[in-house]
């Protein structure tokens, strides 16, 4: 069996889909591409076994239909060195020998046969679907990937819950110390349902989503997710379990709130933080007459900084501690000019939110204080 393809188009699709291969599977088909030719159309699958991801291509010309799996490791290593070229593959069906042609040479490497491949799982009758333009799953992800947990004793916090109702759907991750709740207005359910997406398939979504454009279909079952883009295709194992009450621990009518420049104030933590104690990476906020004072110390090395920024702030003057990395986090995932920080006492959560939201888009982020020592 022959076919003829574009180096750089093969490439491309193998590198998307590659990051799924984990180097240490227990099962070494799973080291390797699985290709499908059907006509002029190569599909290229790659899994964990947890995770499937899925791509297809045009090929220039083709000779017959075949299946075969290939070691991911070496195609890539080989093909990433080639120029753009059009590349033949010659395989043998009986012996599993691969030659690779290209304009000044030639590989030559065994492949496996693709019935030991795993076959991935196929959706249940109970399967939920809905819609949802790649553009906002991808803001999603990418505001809600950096609070996951990872968590032995508590799996369902190790990924991003998929809260859906008929108004609107919901996106939360939480570690137990820094908690974002994402609503899109835009997107809808049928019904009433939630899933769990893991970490790992949530990052390479991630990286997906970026090359696509239009809408995802996301299909969901008690077990499994199928997320079906114009390029890809991505099955996973869900995280089984029951989500904690994330509302339950947002505080509400926060009385002491405070506008301040985002990016300024990420700068400012980014030099106060550098006197902070290693082991605690504590800072402290106080908040007085449209000032805040950021201020870390670090007593075995007497170090010590404060900066002051200014805010719009009115109440009586407050202190509160936070870890400085964490907060560091929530800012740089928070888009606009001017963030609002909501706090009530020192004790209890800071809320903090965007100053200016779109109508499609709710976005709120929760950090948990540190004790203060003074």
């Amino acid at each position: 069996m022959k076919f003829v393809v574009s180096s750089a188009a093969l490439y491309s699709h193998l590198q998307a889909i590659g990051r799924v291969i984990n180097s240490k599977s227990t099962l070494p088909i799973l080291d390797c591409f699985l290709f499908n030719i059907e006509g002029n159309k190569l599909s290229i699958t790659a899994s964990d076994n947890e995770t499937t991801l899925d791509t297809a291509m045009e090929v220039v010309e083709s000779e017959g239909d075949q299946q075969f799996a290939v070691s991911s490791k070496t195609l890539l290593d080989a093909i990433k060195e080639l120029p753009e070229q059009p590349i033949a593959f010659d395989v043998n069906a009986q012996t599993m020998e691969i030659t690779i042609q290209y304009m000044n040479g030639k590989y030559s490497l065994m492949g496996q046969s693709a019935d030991e491949y795993p076959m991935a799982a196929l959706m249940g009758e109970n399967a939920v679907s809905f819609t949802i333009e790649a553009d906002t799953l991808l803001g999603g992800i990418n505001r809600t990937i950096f609070a996951t947990a990872d968590d032995e004793l508590r799996p369902v916090m190790n990924g991003i819950y998929f809260d859906i109702f008929t108004e609107y759907v919901t996106l939360v991750a939480s570690d137990g110390h820094k908690l974002v709740r994402y609503k899109l207005y835009n997107v809808k359910g049928d019904e009433k349902a939630a899933f769990i997406l893991p970490k790992k398939p949530a990052a390479l979504l991630k990286n997906l989503l970026a090359k696509e454009a239009g809408e995802i279909k996301i299909s969901f079952d008690d077990r499994n997710a199928t997320f079906e883009m114009p390029n890809h295709r991505m099955i996973c194992r869900l995280i089984e379990g029951r989500y904690p009450n994330y509302n339950s621990v947002i505080p509400q009518n926060n009385p002491f709130k405070i506008t301040i420049d985002r990016a300024a104030m990420l700068s400012a933590l980014r030099r106060v933080s550098v006197f902070s104690s290693q082991s605690s990476s504590l800072i402290k906020l106080r908040m007085a007459n449209n000032e805040l004072l950021i201020s870390a110390q670090d007593m075995d090395f007497s170090t010590s900084a404060e900066e002051k920024l200014a805010c719009s702030y009115e109440g009586n003057s407050m202190s509160i501690g936070f870890k400085a990395t964490f907060l560091m986090d929530i800012l740089s995932n928070i888009n606009g000019q001017e963030v609002v920080i909501e706090v009530s006492d020192p004790s209890r959560a800071g809320v903090l939110v965007p100053a200016e939201q779109s109508e499609a888009e709710e976005l709120l982020m929760l950090l948990m204080p540190m004790m203060l020592n003074d």
